[in-house]
């Protein structure tokens, strides 16, 4: 049962349960006292995991190569897990531009990590895709000590990790 004025966040009670007190915020409202508060924990931790993934990637780039930038890694593991890709289409997916993803891929592809391929639709087109190299690296660094993020979630229990993954999904898209 929902109690309360409309536009105004509403106090929902379950009537097995009486005097239970759960609150469901109206949208486009100001967050109450506790869901600020709450909000604030969730920003804190976002801010020590960015953190963690930015250390966790900084440390996988240089493992791969001392020249490789944080950035460059970032986009090989796209390409790695998308399989060969647009340049275009990484650079929207990524949030860049897509001069960033032309010179990050130059360094790859002069590394041995990423080749081009022609796109059998677009004869004009190339396709970005890793190579044998950049895979056995990537193993490498998921297996080494510089996969922070990887070690710390490997003992948690496979539904914990969906909902995980779930969760931050709906954060990631609104």
């Amino acid at each position: 049962m929902i109690h309360g004025t409309p536009g105004l966040p509403q106090r929902a009670t379950a009537p097995d349960e009486p005097g239970t007190d759960t609150r469901v915020e109206t949208p486009g409202a100001a967050p109450s006292v506790e869901s600020a508060s709450a909000i604030t924990e969730v920003e804190e931790q976002l801010s020590v995991l960015a953190g963690l993934i930015r250390a966790s990637m900084r440390d996988a780039a240089l493992f791969i190569d001392t020249s490789l930038q944080p950035f460059a890694f970032k986009l090989l593991r796209h390409i790695e897990r998308y399989g060969p890709t647009h340049s275009s289409a990484v650079a929207a997916a990524l949030y860049v531009d897509k001069s960033v993803i032309s010179r990050q891929a130059k360094q790859l592809c002069e590394l041995g990590l990423v080749r081009t391929e022609l796109d059998p639709d677009d004869g004009r087109a190339r396709f970005l895709a890793v190579t044998d190299l950049a895979r056995a690296k990537l193993d490498a660094v998921r297996n080494g000590e510089t996969a922070i993020v990887h070690k710390r979630l490997s003992d948690w229990p496979t539904d914990d990790l969906h909902q995980l993954a779930a969760l931050l999904a709906q954060l990631n898209n609104p």
